[in-house]
């Protein structure tokens, strides 16, 4: 095992293709089962928040081997948010080792710059960082890897969702109606590549208040629900705007760590059920043979 030094740079020649034309083998990532994007049609929705939560729910709630990949090369957020401490170093194969913490395997672009270096890069050099933050990567086996993808529905998003095999997307609003709006965007993205949808998530439901726990719907009420509805979707659950969350995001303890019984934890466990019995049902209908009547 050796570190990360300057001369593994980010932008080897990998070969990279797009999706199309790409046989389902050539998609999948060696010893990783499925794959999850947590995505949003917009920035500010609490879409990493709910990615780690997510995925420390399946850790620790679900009993899984789980990865997270934090995508989201511009803005990387991973590193604070799982309290992740150095660079991940690089096996014989020169492949880099995925930090681990809270019982997850991360990779982020924030774990190999410098904590407030800009990344100012264009397209091609954005699309060879992915590559190599996906394949370029020792996963080990897991069960779950789970994407915190970057906001929007523009290049970066669409060429994770073709150079993976992505098992279903997980798309996260809060109930205003701008962000679903948005949300809207990123189901019908993720539907022109052929990904299912796991479920919306509203996020910051509401604002439940420390001294007399009565909620106040800042940002409107039941949006998310009913956008789902609209859209024929699933609806996963609710997770109401505290400060733990925030404060667990800022000091990289999630909530589902630092207050495991608490109902938001719940919560996020419920959800992370959700999806596991979601993906069940994907792939045993993906097992069924369509009976050929002659």
């Amino acid at each position: 095992m050796k570190k990360l030094s300057r001369s593994f740079t980010l932008c080897r020649d990998y070969s990279v293709q797009s999706g199309k034309g790409m046989n389902t083998q050539s998609l999948k990532i060696k010893g990783v089962k499925d794959i999850i994007a947590v995505a949003s049609g917009k920035g500010g929705v609490g879409k990493s928040t709910t990615a780690v939560n997510l995925a420390v729910s399946l850790a620790n709630k679900c009993r899984l081997s789980v990865g997270l990949l934090d995508a989201d090369v511009y803005g990387p957020s991973i590193p604070t948010m799982m309290k992740l401490q150095g660079k991940p170093e690089v096996s014989e194969a020169n492949k880099m080792i995925p930090i681990e913490n809270h019982g997850v395997k991360c990779m982020s672009m924030g774990s190999l710059v410098e904590k407030e270096a800009p990344i100012v890069w264009r397209g091609p050099m954005v699309m060879k960082a992915l590559e190599q933050l996906t394949r370029g990567v020792d996963w080990g086996n897991l069960d779950v890897l789970v994407v915190d993808m970057p906001p929007g529905t523009g290049d970066a998003q669409i060429s994770i969702s073709q150079r993976l095999q992505l098992s279903g997307a997980l798309i996260v609003s809060t109930p205003q109606d701008v962000a679903l709006m948005d949300a809207r965007r990123g189901v019908n993205m993720f539907s022109k590549v052929a990904v299912p949808i796991l479920g919306i998530i509203e996020n910051m439901s509401y604002f439940k208040c420390p001294h007399c726990n009565e909620p106040s719907f800042i940002f409107g009420k039941g949006g998310a629900r009913k956008t789902a509805e609209d859209m024929g979707l699933r609806f996963v659950g609710e997770i109401p705007l505290v400060e733990e969350v925030r404060s667990g995001s800022d000091d990289g303890v999630p909530i589902v760590v630092s207050n495991p019984d608490s109902a938001v934890a719940k919560s996020y466990g419920d959800v992370a059920q959700s999806i596991m019995s979601i993906l069940e049902d994907l792939a045993k209908q993906r097992d069924v043979q369509p009976e050929i009547i002659m």
